[in-house]
């Protein structure tokens, strides 16, 4: 495969055949008659089919033994046609006023037990139920949650890059004016300037001043920015198609000392977070060594949310990095390290870089200084 300079190389068609043929044979490992996936990442990875979402029923349906279909409406067709993998599957279409469960029911075992991509319609997986009474269905996510999980090469190529582009913004976004201006005005600049960097789409800006750091999902608003504020960023999007997500939190003027103090437990739990990866550990184990830092320094009630989360064709995805999530990491797992402090009220501090396993250990694949900058 060959591509422009700086510009991976697109999947091929034998890319995805392997995908799907490695996705049926887990699952008939697994003990599921097959997989049932509905338009979203998951179909987005097999196949490279995007298609606009709508009610009516499309389907890719895997099982080990037969060949790929992917079932859609008459009228999307020839965009499915036209897919990156479409020439390793078979297209089957169902024209309006046409029952859509009942052209697919032939390709599914009668009484088998399949796995259904999480983001599938209740209406569709109802409609399956009710053509083959005697089927059952998983979550594909529960019933094969390393699918998605280890990439190869090529997807830790785009990656990489991703997290590159977004390690440029956040240098740049650094020399922006912070005071007086709003958070959604700093949020645009983050936008702008991921765009430039290479993002086809931008999925968030956080920017929590103040008291609205302490707030993990903020979303940037009116707030004017004041000197003196602590400002939780936590940006990403899709860059060749895979993910970027990483937070940093900067300080408008000189830090009062419990900030300062606050940021340092942070930045020592992101690093112990991270000094844990390694094959053959628990995703839990990765939670439990930032988790630990920050509830020894007396702030573990102010730690409200898990330590990382998978990304690859979107920005969350599994593995999970919590409490209680006893898979083990294997190379070429990807996910985020980002533990947090949020004091109501007051400010919050996040800290995020995006790693995968490698063979001896961890890579992290953001690289920019985990200090507190101070901004004007």
């Amino acid at each position: 495969m060959t591509g422009t300079p700086g510009t991976p190389a697109p999947f091929t068609a034998d890319d995805y055949k392997a995908r799907m043929d490695r996705a049926a044979a887990t699952a008939a490992d697994a003990g599921l008659a097959g997989l049932l996936v509905a338009p979203g990442p998951d179909l987005i990875w097999l196949t490279g089919y995007q298609p606009v979402a709508t009610e009516r029923l499309t389907v890719l349906v895997l099982a080990a033994g037969q060949e790929p279909v992917l079932v859609v409406p008459t009228l999307e067709a020839p965009d499915a046609e036209r897919a990156a993998g479409a020439s390793a599957l078979t297209l089957r279409d169902w024209s309006d006023g046409k029952d859509p469960y009942a052209a697919t029911a032939p390709l599914l075992d009668v009484d088998g037990r399949f796995g259904v991509s999480d983001n599938s319609w209740a209406m569709h997986l109802l409609g399956f139920q009710s053509e083959l009474p005697d089927t059952s269905y998983v979550s594909l996510t529960g019933a094969l949650p390393m699918l998605r999980a280890v990439k190869d090469a090529a997807e830790l190529e785009r990656l990489a890059a991703a997290g590159a582009a977004a390690d440029a913004t956040y240098e740049e976004i650094k020399k922006v004016a912070f005071a007086g201006r709003r958070e959604s005005d700093v949020a645009a600049d983050l936008d702008a300037l991921l765009r430039q960097y290479g993002h086809s789409q931008v999925d968030f800006t956080i920017v929590g001043s103040g008291p609205n750091g302490a707030n993990p999902h903020h979303e940037a608003g009116d707030r004017v920015i004041e000197d003196g504020d602590m400002v939780v960023l936590d940006f990403g999007g899709l860059l060749h198609g895979y993910g970027s997500d990483t937070s940093r939190t900067v300080h408008v003027g000189e830090p009062g000392a419990e900030e300062q103090r606050v940021h340092d437990i942070v930045r020592e739990a992101q690093e112990a977070g991270c000094r844990a990866v390694r094959p053959g550990a628990a995703c839990q184990d990765i939670d439990r060594a930032a988790r630990a830092v920050i509830a020894d320094a007396g702030y573990g009630e102010h730690f409200i949310h898990r330590t990382g989360h998978g990304i690859g064709v979107t920005t969350h995805e599994p593995p999970y990095m919590v409490e209680g999530e006893e898979l083990p990491l294997v190379p070429g797992m990807c996910f985020s390290v980002e533990p947090g402090i949020y004091l109501p009220g007051r400010f919050g501090v996040r800290i995020e870089d995006i790693v995968t396993v490698t063979d001896d250990g961890v890579r992290r694949l953001n690289s920019t200084p985990r200090e507190l900058a101070i901004v004007n």
